[in-house]
């Protein structure tokens, strides 16, 4: 049974993965109206998993005795000035996403809930990762800089990751 402490936690991750999901959403919309179809790919794959992680979150709450809440967003950012903005606002989401779960992890442990500590481990390994990628492919845009046959190039491989279902080996 989770404690109305880590059950009103647990559903502000809830509302932190939804607006995850929606905020990508907006970024695979303006890549895709930008011609970036490999850029506008990955950020619709990353908005399902996101949306994934939402879901595994509200079956959890619900399982352990609680009330998983669905609540209102806010209305993501719809413009970029660059593509390399839109990584960039990738890797900074990301990284309140992990400081987000590391503070359940915190609350789990402070409560000794032992079962929702195990849950979110899952969690935290998948954020390393999600940092990973982002500050790797902000190294790659980085190194492209202002050429357009670079911005090319990346567009397709990161196009050619996703069809292949490996986006984390960019």
């Amino acid at each position: 049974m989770l404690s109305q402490n880590i059950e009103k936690a647990l559903n502000d991750q809830v509302r932190i993965e939804a607006q995850s999901s929606q905020i990508y959403l907006s970024m695979a919309s303006w890549a895709e109206i930008k011609g970036l179809s490999g850029v506008s790919k990955f950020m619709y794959a990353q908005s399902d998993e996101e949306r994934t992680h939402m879901l595994k979150l509200v079956k959890f709450i619900n399982e352990r005795g609680g009330h998983a809440q669905v609540s209102e967003l806010k209305a993501p950012k719809t413009s970029y000035s660059t593509f390399k903005e839109v990584f960039e606002e990738l890797y900074t989401h990301e990284v309140f996403v992990s400081n987000a779960i590391n503070e359940l992890v915190h609350i789990s442990i402070s409560e000794k809930d032992y079962a929702t500590h195990n849950f979110l481990q899952w969690y935290v390994a998948e954020q390393i990762e999600e940092e990973a990628q982002a500050k790797h492919i902000l190294d790659k845009i980085n190194l492209i800089g202002d050429d357009k046959g670079g911005l090319y190039l990346f567009d397709k491989d990161i196009e050619q990751l996703i069809s292949k279902g490996s986006a984390s080996t960019l």
